[in-house]
């Protein structure tokens, strides 16, 4: 797929998800179990799983489900996403909402910021959730990976709208990506070459959600765009301080990466590295104090582990009752791999905990 990006003749991020969703799109099949429907929320595509009413049930509790895939891969409709959150909706008599935002390169931040932000608000009205039998005091909001990312901006947004009259009960967060201040974190220093998602591979990432140039790679992954002589990164550095937000048996003997110069020009031609929009791990103390009840799964072997942990400690330090459901056996983007070929034990158990925590606590 480089190679053809290399070439001009297409991004290489369409070919691939081109190639993804040809093979594994799935059509709004319903079932006996689960009404399955196409919808658009406020311009923005959706895909509602729906239980059965039952007898003498006059409201279904619900999430809102954003996926992941680097905000470039996969779809709501994608077998691995279609599965998951059927099975969700089975398991927790729940309405599901799963949105499917544009990807990159057709756009780029803040558009899948702003698709999910939209998608999530229009479903909050009271007409709406009238209309789908939900629970106005029983939602949560949820992501995996780069889904993670957008339901906790949009928690975060949500949590800071005066005019919104009904907000999330719950946001639950599958090893979510949550900051790009920092790729010398312990985990990304011991997972630098895991398999699924290499440091590299998380770091180009970023620079295509940013619309950025991949020259930018090497400087970033060393850390010269919070240089201790970065003017816009000073006031942030506290917010993301691993020596202090970690537990020892995370940090273990890994050292920090801080550059005493470094190139104030990456922030400058990128400032979205420092917009909380999409770096929902920077935000200030006033911001985590207004998130609701939250729940953050991690796993060992993930470049993106201590994301989650030191967003997990900084929403506690701020008051938010917070589960961190650590894997350590287990690997980036798990648990959507529970169907064959790809049924893995750790999709499966990483899966089951997620679920069991929302239905004891939505």
């Amino acid at each position: 797929c480089h190679l053809i990006h290399y070439l001009r003749l297409s991004h290489h991020l369409i070919v691939l998800n081109y190639l993804i969703c040809t093979f594994d799109k799935l059509k709004s099949v319903s079932s006996e179990d689960i009404n399955i429907t196409d919808a658009i929320f406020d311009g923005v595509e959706v895909r509602v799983f729906e239980p059965p009413a039952k007898r003498d049930e006059r409201l279904k509790r619900s999430v809102v489900y954003i996926h992941g895939g680097g905000w470039a891969l996969a779809s709501a409709r994608t077998s691995l996403y279609n599965n998951l959150c059927r099975i969700m909706a089975e398991s927790l008599n729940a309405v599901v909402v799963s949105v499917e935002y544009r990807l990159v390169p057709e756009v780029c931040f803040p558009e899948q910021f702003h698709d999910a932000f939209r998608a999530t608000k229009h479903f909050l009205q009271p007409d709406v959730l009238a209309e789908y039998s939900v629970d106005p005091s029983r939602i949560a909001i949820s992501g995996d990976s780069a889904g993670g990312n957008l339901a906790a901006a949009v928690c975060q947004q949500l949590s800071k709208d005066e005019h919104l009259t009904i907000r999330p009960k719950l946001q639950a967060l599958i090893y979510p990506v949550l900051q790009a201040f920092d790729f010398n974190t312990p985990s990304y220093q011991q997972n630098m070459n895991m398999p699924v998602l290499p440091r590299y591979v998380m770091i180009n990432y970023w620079i295509d959600y940013f619309n950025g140039n991949y020259d930018l790679a090497h400087s970033l992954l060393i850390n010269n765009h919070t240089a201790l002589d970065v003017g816009q990164a000073v006031s942030f550095r506290g917010r993301l301080n691993w020596t202090s937000l970690l537990p020892s048996s995370f940090k273990k003997n890994y050292k920090p990466v801080i550059q005493t110069t470094g190139k104030a020009e990456i922030i400058q031609k990128i400032p979205a590295l420092l917009d909380v929009r999409a770096v929902p791990l920077l935000a200030e103390n006033e911001t985590l104090q207004l998130q609701p009840k939250t729940y953050i799964l991690t796993c060992e072997n993930d470049v993106l582990r201590d994301d989650g942990v030191m967003y997990a400690k900084r929403l506690e330090n701020a008051g938010v009752e917070v589960t961190l459901d650590h894997f350590d056996d287990c690997f980036h983007g798990c648990m959507i791999f529970t169907i064959w070929p790809t049924d893995f034990s750790a999709g499966i158990q990483t899966r089951n905990s997620y679920i069991k925590w929302l239905d004891e606590n939505l």
